[in-house]
C-alpha cells in the first residue's frame, strides 16, 4: 500500500521537515494553515495549502490555535483535497486518541501508533502501569489526582517532599511544577490542572517524586506494523527551562556502554510489550548521584529533537514512519530502517532551538518582522527552519521557535565546538532571539564536561551575562535612517559643506620610530624635564586635535577624522614633542553632541601614534569637567586617563589659583605621568597700568609651581595677548627663575601671535604649541609649518620635515571643508582681543550664543560689556570656566542694557547669572587679591562666601556605590574609564550611554554621514573594526505614515533593510513644529540657543518670582539655566527634559502677576 499524498496536520518548522521527506519519496504534500499564519513559510512549501478555522461552513472563525485543534476542519481538507494519509508532527493534535479515531473514520491513515497504543502510553499514568508490569524501573508517583485537597496532601505526603506536578496528557512541559511543600500544593495543583486544559483539553494531573540531580535522557524507537522494534539509542535533554529542552545531544555523552545498554533495553521493552507502531520516544530520568535510570512517560510521536538521532545513526525517521505506514518491515530492503545489529553510532550531534525568547526580559517571546536573516552554514551544520528569513513576520499566536541548529561531529568537543561557530555566525535582526544565550550554554565549562543537571539553566545566573548580540549594524542603520530623515541637531539650519575632495590622510610604510614616549618610558618625567631643558633644537606640540578645533570649530571634531591621521604624524613627524589631542572641553562635547566615548578616542590614537607623547588638558580640581569634585574623583580620573594613554598632563586652574592645581598635580606625580604646571597669561606686563599682573606676578606664579612638584612650567595665552616683546621679557625671566623647561601656547586672534612665539622661542622657551596649517590663525594657534619654516636653518630649528608637514595639513584642510557648519565669521584677526582678552576657544563659542540670542549685530557691544565685566571683577584670570561666567555677565549686560555703573550702583537690584554668584561665592576658587567686595557683597544677597579650596570641602565619593548606581542606571557594567566618565558628568554619561544602545558605534561613520545622513543614491562604507567592513546603500526614502513614521530602504552588505525613522518636524502623529516665544512678551520665555532640555524646574500652575529656575539647556559646552525674567504663575510647559528645542523656541508661558504688570 503506497500513499500517494499527505496532509500536515501541523505548521512551521515540523510541517517543512515532513514535506521534504515526502517529497523525496515522491508523495504529494498538503498544507493547512489558520488565518493567523497566512504568511507561513510552511503553507508554501507544500504543494497545496488550505485555510482552516474560516469560511461559510462554520458558525464562527476559530482561533489561531483552535484552528489547529479542530479535528473536523483536518479531517474535511484531508479528504477535499484527496491526502490518503495524515502525518501529525509533533504537538497540537499529535497525542490525541480521538483525531486518529477520526482518520480510520474517514479512511485515512494515520502515520503514528494506533488510537489503542497512544491511549494506553499517551496517559502516562497508564504508561507508568505498563513499565512497572515488564520491571521497568519508575520514579515513585500517584494516580491521577482527585479534586479533593484533602486526599491529594495525603497522596503527596505518601510519596515524600519534594514532587513534580505533571499533566496525564500531553508534554512540553505544560502543566509541570515543582512542589516542596504543602503550603504550595492546592495552589500548584490548581494552576497545573487549568495549564493542561488549556494546551491539551484534559485537566487530568498526578504527582511523582521530584529526583534533585537528575538527567533527562530518552530512548527513541521505531516499530512496524508486523510486531518488530529497534532502538536508535538515546538522546540527552537535560538542558531544560521550565522543563521545555533547550539543547538536545546524541548520544548522551556521560553514559558507559552498559548504561547505553540498560537504557536501550528498557525503552526496546516498552516498544514490544505494545506492539508499537511507528516513531516514540521513551522518556527517563537519571540519577546522577546512583546512575539509576527511572522511567517517565512515553512520548507517542515525533520528537522536535529527532534531528540529533537522525545524524548519528543515518536514519530518516519521518521517512521511516511514512513507510512504516504503507506496510513496510523493520530490516527489509525498502523500509530505511536495518535490523537492531545493523544500526551503530557514528559520531555526536548537538542541537540548539533558536527562538524568539528574549533571555534579557525573562524570556518572553518577542514578535514583528525579521528585518535580516542570515543563516549558518557549512560542514556537519543542519539548519531545521520554520519561518525564518529576511521579512518574515513573527506572530504572538505561536510557538516562539525560528529554527533548530544541529551540528555533527566525531566528537562531543567538536560538535560543540562547530554549534558555537555556527551560533556566531547567525544575524538574525528585527526581533529578540536566545542566540547568545545558547553560546553561553554550551560554552560553558559544566557543558563541556558534561556535569549538569536538568536544574543547569536554573542554577547557573553567569548564563545571562552575555545575552545581548552588539547588533552594531542595525543600530548604525537607525542612526542614518533617523539623521537622514530629520538631520543633525547641531548641523539643522547651518551652512553646507562645500563641495570638495574627500579627506585621505597621507600614507606611510615607514617604521614607526622611537620618539618621546619612549625617551619618557625609559628615562621617566624628571630626567625627561632636564632634556628638554638641555636640547638645543626647539620642540613643537601640535594642537590640531584638540585646542585648534576646539578653538575654530566649537570642539565638533570627531574621533573619525583625528585617528584616520595619527599613524602618519607617528611616522613621518616623530621629532614632535607631543600630540595634544584629548581633555578640556573635548572631553564632554564628545559625549553630549558627537555620542563619541572620548576613552575610546584616546585608545586609538594612543594605538596610532605609539612614540609620541600624549597630551592632555586638565582644568586642575576640576578635572574636565566645569564644577568641583570630591578629591578622589579627580584622582580616579587621572588614574583612568594616564593608565588609557595619556603621557603629559597640562594642569591650569582658571584664576592662576595654585592651591586648586595642587590635587591634580599630586595626582600626576602620583600615576608617573609628566605634569606640566600652566601659567595663564592676561594682561599686559609692558603695560604700568595694569600692576595686578607684572613680571613679578608671573615669576612668583613659577616659581610655587616648581615648589609644588611640577616637571615643565607652561605660559598659557589663551586670548593671545602675550606681546612679542613681552614674550622676550617674560621667558628670559622666568629661565632664569627656575630650572624647569618652558613651554608655551597661545592664540592668534590678534593676527601676530607667530612673532611672539619667535620671540620666545629666542628668549629659551623649550617648546611651543601650533596647529597644522589648515587649522591655525584667527583664534586658533599660529601655524605650524610656518614656524618651522621661520627656524630652518636656525640653531633652534625643530628639524621637522616641511613636506610632510604641507601633506598632513592638506587632510585637515579637507578634513575642515566638512565642518562647515560650525566656522565662525570671523574672517580675519582681531585687534580687539587686546580690549576683551577672550580665550580663543571662547570667543567663537560667545560669538555663537550672542547670535542665538539675537545679539549678533551688538557683538562689539558684547566685546566691551566683556571687557567691563572684568573690570567688574576685578580684572581676573579669563579661562574656562572662569572666561564663562564673564561671558554670561556680558551676554546679559548688553541683552538688558546695563552699564557698568547699573551693575556696581548697590541701589539698583540686579539678578545676577547663576555662574557670577556661584563664583563670588568661592565655588571657582580665590583670585588674586580677593574678589570685589561690594560688588561679591551685591551679588551673594546676604549668602557667605568662603575662601578654602571647594574640593577640600566634599567628602570623598563611595566608589563602588557610584558604580552601583551608574550601572543600575544604564542596565550594563561600566569600565573603569567609563566610571570617570560618570563621576565629572553623570547626567551627560547617561543619556551618551543610551544614545549608543540606540545608535552604535557612530564614531566610524564617516563626518559627512554622521551629519547629514546618507542620500538615496549614495554608497557608505564604513570600518567597524579592522578586517570588519560594511557597504550601506540608500536605496529609497518613503513620505511620512500615518504616525508620522518615515522608511528608509537600505542595502547592508547587499541585503534589503528598512529602518522606519520618526519625522520630528511632524511629530509623533503629525503635529507642526514648536511655537515660537512671540518678541516683547515678558510672559514668553525662548530658548536662548538650539540645545537639549536638561531639566524643567517648574510645573503649571506654581506661583514664581523674577530670578527663578525655570529651565537648564545644554548647549554650547555647557549648561545654562533660564531664569523667570517676571515674577507670576506657570501658564504653560511646553518642553521636557531630553527634547531637542532651536533658538527661539516657546518653552514656558508665564502669567505675570499684577505687580510685574505694573512696574
Amino acid at each position: 500500500m503506497s500513499i500517494k499524498k499527505i496532509l500536515v496536520a501541523n505548521r512551521s518548522e515540523i510541517a517543512i521537515r515532513i514535506f521534504r521527506a515526502a517529497n523525496e519519496l515522491g508523495i504529494g504534500t498538503v498544507a493547512v494553515w489558520a488565518q493567523e499564519d497566512k504568511l507561513a513559510l510552511h503553507r508554501f512549501k507544500a504543494d497545496e495549502s488550505y485555510l482552516i478555522g474560516r469560511g461559510p461552513h462554520l458558525k464562527k472563525p476559530m482561533g489561531p490555535i483552535e484552528s489547529y485543534l479542530s479535528i473536523d476542519e483536518i479531517i474535511r481538507v484531508a479528504s477535499a483535497s484527496g491526502a490518503d494519509a495524515i502525518h501529525p508532527g509533533y504537538g497540537l493534535l499529535s497525542e490525541s486518541p480521538e483525531f486518529c479515531d477520526a482518520c480510520e473514520a474517514a479512511g485515512i491513515i494515520f502515520i503514528g501508533p494506533k488510537p489503542e497504543t497512544m491511549r494506553r502510553l499517551g496517559n502516562k499514568v497508564q504508561a507508568r502501569n505498563l513499565a512497572i508490569s515488564i520491571d521497568v524501573p519508575v520514579v515513585p508517583a500517584t494516580e491521577p489526582l482527585p479534586d479533593d485537597p484533602t486526599e491529594i496532601a495525603r497522596m503527596a505526603a505518601e510519596i515524600g517532599y519534594p514532587v513534580m506536578l505533571k499533566a496525564s496528557w500531553g508534554g512540553g512541559g505544560r502543566g509541570m511544577r515543582a512542589i516542596r511543600s504543602e503550603v504550595d500544593l492546592h495552589r500548584e495543583v490548581l494552576e497545573g490542572k487549568r495549564e493542561a486544559m488549556a494546551a491539551f483539553g484534559k485537566d487530568e494531573v498526578y504527582l511523582e517524586k521530584l529526583i534533585e540531580r537528575a538527567r533527562h535522557v530518552e530512548v527513541q524507537i521505531l516499530g512496524d506494523s508486523h510486531g518488530g522494534a529497534v532502538h536508535l539509542f538515546e538522546r540527552d535533554c537535560s538542558i531544560q527551562r521550565r522543563n521545555q529542552k533547550v539543547v538536545e545531544r546524541a548520544p548522551a555523552p556521560y553514559l558507559s556502554q552498559g548504561q547505553r545498554a540498560e537504557l536501550s533495553g528498557y525503552g526496546l521493552a516498552i516498544a514490544r510489550e505494545t506492539q508499537y507502531r511507528g516513531a516514540g520516544t521513551i522518556e527517563f530520568l537519571m540519577d546522577m548521584d546512583s546512575g539509576k535510570f527511572y522511567f517517565i512517560e512515553v512520548n507517542p510521536r515525533i520528537q522536535v529533537e529527532h534531528t540529533v538521532t537522525e545524524e548519528v545513526t543515518g536514519i530518516d525517521i519521518v521517512k521511516a514512519q511514512i513507510r512504516i505506514l504503507e506496510g513496510a518491515r523493520i530490516g527489509e530492503a525498502g523500509s530505511g530502517i536495518p535490523a537492531q545489529a545493523d544500526i551503530k553510532l557514528n559520531g555526536h550531534a548537538l542541537q540548539c532551538r533558536i527562538t524568539t525568547e528574549d533571555p534579557e526580559h525573562n524570556f518572553i517571546p518577542d514578535y514583528g518582522r525579521i528585518t535580516a536573516y542570515r543563516g549558518a552554514t557549512g560542514f556537519g551544520i543542519r539548519l531545521d527552519g520554520g519561518t525564518a528569513y529576511s521579512g518574515a513576520v513573527i506572530t504572538r499566536f505561536y510557538d516562539p521557535l525560528l529554527e533548530k541548529v544541529t551540528a555533527w561531529a566525531p566528537t562531543p568537543e567538536e560538535a560543540i565546538l562547530r554549534m558555537d561557530r555556527a551560533l556566531r555566525e547567525f544575524r538574525i535582526r528585527g526581533v529578540a532571539t536566545n542566540l547568545t544565550f545558547l553560546e553561553a550554554i554550551i560554552g560553558h565549562p559544566h557543558f563541556r564536561d558534561s556535569t549538569y543537571t536538568t536544574k543547569f539553566i536554573d542554577n547557573t545566573p553567569e548564563l545571562f551575562d552575555h545575552v545581548r548580540r552588539a547588533d552594531r549594524a542595525t543600530k548604525l542603520l537607525t542612526y542614518l535612517a533617523d539623521v537622514t530623515v530629520n538631520g543633525h541637531p547641531e548641523t539643522r539650519g547651518r551652512p553646507l559643506p562645500p563641495v570638495s575632495a574627500k579627506p585621505v590622510a597621507p600614507y606611510s610604510d615607514a617604521a614607526i620610530p622611537d620618539g618621546t614616549k619612549q625617551r619618557l618610558d625609559r628615562d621617566g618625567p624628571e630626567k625627561f624635564a632636564q632634556w628638554m631643558r638641555a636640547e638645543t633644537r626647539v620642540l613643537l606640540t601640535d594642537t590640531t586635535m584638540r585646542d585648534a578645533h576646539q578653538s575654530l570649530l566649537a570642539t565638533r571634531m570627531r574621533t573619525h577624522d583625528i585617528v584616520a591621521v595619527a599613524g602618519t604624524y607617528a611616522r613621518a613627524l616623530p621629532e614632535l614633542l607631543s600630540l595634544e589631542c584629548w581633555g578640556g572641553a573635548t572631553f564632554d562635547v564628545a559625549m553630549r553632541f558627537l555620542t563619541e566615548d572620548p576613552w575610546e578616542r584616546l585608545a586609538e590614537v594612543r594605538q596610532a601614534a605609539p612614540n609620541l607623547l600624549l597630551q592632555m588638558l586638565l582644568r586642575g580640581a576640576n578635572g574636565v569637567g566645569y564644577t568641583n569634585y570630591p578629591d578622589n574623583v579627580v584622582r580616579h580620573f587621572v588614574a583612568q586617563a594616564k593608565a588609557g594613554g595619556v603621557d603629559l598632563f597640562r594642569v591650569f586652574d582658571c584664576l592662576n589659583w595654585v592651591e586648586n592645581m595642587r590635587l591634580a598635580m599630586d595626582a600626576v606625580r602620583t600615576e608617573g605621568g609628566l605634569c606640566e604646571a600652566a601659567i595663564c597669561y592676561t594682561g599686559d606686563i609692558l603695560s604700568s597700568a595694569r600692576p595686578k599682573y607684572d613680571l613679578k606676578y608671573y615669576v612668583s606664579l613659577a616659581q610655587e609651581l616648581e615648589r609644588a612638584g611640577a616637571h615643565i612650567i607652561a605660559v598659557k595665552d589663551m586670548a593671545g595677548v602675550l606681546k612679542p616683546a613681552a614674550a622676550t621679557r617674560l621667558f628670559k625671566a622666568l629661565r632664569d627663575a627656575t630650572d624647569l623647561p618652558l613651554h608655551f601656547h597661545t592664540h592668534d586672534t590678534s593676527g601676530i601671535s607667530a612673532a611672539t612665539v619667535l620671540a620666545a622661542v629666542d628668549a629659551g622657551a623649550d617648546a611651543v604649541d601650533a596647529a597644522m596649517d589648515a587649522f591655525s590663525r584667527n583664534t586658533s594657534q599660529p601655524c605650524l609649518g610656518s614656524i618651522v619654516e621661520a627656524l630652518r636653518g636656525h640653531e633652534r630649528d625643530p628639524g621637522l620635515d616641511p613636506e610632510w608637514i604641507r601633506r598632513i595639513s592638506f587632510y585637515w584642510e579637507a578634513v575642515r571643508n566638512q565642518y562647515a557648519a560650525f566656522e565662525s565669521d570671523l574672517k580675519g584677526p582681531a585687534s580687539e582681543v587686546y580690549l576683551h582678552e577672550m580665550p580663543g576657544g571662547q570667543f567663537t563659542n560667545l560669538k555663537e550664543q550672542a547670535r542665538s540670542l539675537g545679539l549678533e549685530t551688538r557683538w562689539h557691544e558684547v566685546a566691551q560689556a566683556y571687557a567691563n565685566a572684568n573690570a567688574l571683577f576685578g580684572d581676573i584670570v579669563k579661562v574656562t570656566p572662569s572666561s564663562k561666567v564673564v561671558g554670561d555677565m556680558a551676554l546679559m549686560m548688553v541683552s538688558q542694557d546695563l552699564r557698568p555703573e547699573d551693575v556696581a550702583d548697590p541701589a539698583k537690584d540686579i539678578s545676577f547669572p547663576a555662574s557670577v554668584i556661584s563664583m563670588f561665592k568661592g565655588d571657582l576658587g580665590q583670585p588674586p587679591g580677593g574678589w570685589p567686595e561690594a560688588l561679591q557683597l551685591k551679588a551673594l544677597k546676604g549668602e557667605a562666601a568662603y575662601t578654602a579650596r571647594p574640593g577640600a570641602q566634599f567628602p570623598p565619593v563611595d566608589l563602588t556605590a557610584a558604580r552601583e548606581t551608574v550601572e543600575t542606571e544604564i542596565g550594563r557594567a561600566v569600565s573603569e574609564a567609563e566610571l570617570s566618565s560618570y563621576l565629572m558628568y553623570p547626567k551627560v554619561f547617561v543619556d551618551f550611554a543610551a544614545a549608543g544602545e540606540l545608535y552604535g558605534p557612530v564614531s566610524r561613520l564617516p563626518t559627512p554621514a554622521y551629519f547629514y545622513g546618507l542620500e538615496v543614491g549614495d554608497e557608505l562604507m564604513v570600518d567597524l573594526e579592522p578586517g570588519v567592513t560594511l557597504v550601506i546603500d540608500n536605496l529609497a526614502i518613503s513620505e511620512p505614515d500615518e504616525e508620522g513614521l518615515v522608511t528608509v530602504f537600505f542595502e547592508l552588505n547587499g541585503q534589503p533593510r528598512r529602518i522606519k525613522a520618526p519625522d520630528r518636524s511632524l511629530g509623533a502623529v503629525g503635529k507642526a513644529a514648536r511655537r515660537k516665544a512671540e518678541p516683547g512678551n515678558a510672559g514668553h520665555v525662548a530658548a536662548p540657543m538650539p540645545g537639549v532640555i536638561s531639566e524643567v524646574s517648574v510645573t503649571v500652575g506654581q506661583a514664581i518670582e523674577a530670578g527663578d529656575n525655570l529651565v537648564s539647556i545644554e548647549a554650547m559646552k555647557m549648561e545654562s539655566t533660564i531664569h523667570a525674567d517676571v515674577s507670576g504663575t506657570v501658564a504653560e510647559v511646553l518642553v521636557r527634559p531630553g527634547e531637542q528645542i532651536d533658538a527661539k523656541d516657546l518653552l514656558i508661558v508665564i502669567n505675570a502677576s499684577a505687580a510685574a504688570d505694573a512696574a
